[in-house]
């Protein structure tokens, strides 16, 4: 029997990559506004750099948006009625963070403080409710990869 899905719970049916209504009735109209934002923010802010790819992490972890270039950028979590972004800070990325601590977000600071580091980088798994935020994760972003000019 099919259990209803609870708050958090990945998108798992394999069968196809979901669309954009999907995932809108998925993590829900106010997170997907989120999804939508940080998607188009990604999208002019590095033009024509990623060609955002969805992969399948299993039953366990369902589908996930990654964008990646040579090396991954960041990946989007759809869960139930949520929205996550992850996402990775080498050597070089930890060094800019630790250099701009006082600039960047207290509660974004104490979740890299608390997330473990491991031979590639920082897993940050940074959950997006709110517009500050997204802030957030742009911000983590514009570390790993300084934006275009846009002409």
């Amino acid at each position: 029997m099919e259990h209803s899905p609870q708050i958090g719970d990945r998108l798992t049916d394999k069968s196809a990559p979901p669309d954009d209504a999907m995932i809108r009735d998925w993590i829900g109209p106010e997170a997907f506004e989120h999804w939508t934002a940080l998607r188009d923010w990604i999208e002019a802010s590095y033009p024509g750099v990623f060609a955002p790819d969805w992969i399948y992490g299993g039953k366990k972890h369902g589908w996930s948006l990654r964008y990646k270039k040579s090396k991954a950028f960041c990946t989007f979590l759809p869960e139930y009625r949520a929205f996550s972004a992850v996402v990775v800070l080498g050597a070089a990325e930890r060094q800019k963070a630790g250099a701009q601590r006082d600039k960047l977000n207290p509660r974004l600071m104490a979740l890299y403080d608390e997330a473990e580091t491991y031979h590639d980088g920082k897993w940050l798994k940074i959950g997006i409710s709110s517009a500050e935020e997204r802030q957030d994760v742009t911000e983590l972003l514009a570390l790993k990869r300084p934006r275009r000019a846009i002409a």
